[in-house]
């Protein structure tokens, strides 16, 4: 679903649109993305590095990832911001903003499953989004989650809200 929705997405562009699909047949590790020039004329990589160190400290270690930061804590922290995955990335350069899109999935039977996983989709990329502003205050960073049930339920006003804002120039 979410490679249709984000090809769809680049299909409804202008040909005016400033906006770059950066990341258009697959995800890509933070760590690829900052090899690519247009990511680092936002900021340099040893500065986004230097703002998320301290951030990722921040967000607790996981029963299956203990090992690895009992092993080096200071490269788990750095290997796990590189290693993050964001589902999509929107760049408009002129107006210097940085979209980072990402897609849920979540059981619609619950009636909260869309602010259950709006939470964990913001938490999973909050060292990002921290860190870029952080590191490149001139610039806007904003994460755009798209939900769907199991079922293919969304809800259809929060999804066609984030669809335009996804599409449009700011």
């Amino acid at each position: 679903i979410w490679r249709h929705l984000y090809a769809n997405m680049q299909a409804a562009q202008t040909p005016m649109s400033k906006l770059r699909f950066v990341t258009p047949d697959k995800e890509s590790s933070m760590s690829t993305m900052w090899q690519q020039e247009e990511f680092k004329h936002i900021c340099s990589r040893e500065l986004l590095m230097e703002k998320a160190a301290d951030i990722e400290k921040t967000i607790a270690v996981k029963e299956h990832e203990r090992e690895r930061y009992d092993f080096d804590p200071a490269m788990f922290y750095e290997n796990r911001f590189w290693n993050r995955r964001p589902d999509g990335i929107v760049i408009n350069k002129n107006h210097r903003t940085l979209y980072i899109l990402e897609f849920k999935r979540s059981s619609d039977r619950n009636k909260d499953f869309l602010r259950v996983k709006e939470d964990e989709a913001n938490e999973q990329h909050r060292s990002i989004i921290e860190a870029l502003r952080a590191a490149a205050p001139e610039w806007t960073f904003e994460q755009i989650n798209f939900v769907a049930g199991r079922r293919g339920a969304v809800v259809e006003d929060d999804f066609y809200n984030k669809l335009y804002i996804s599409t449009k120039e700011p």
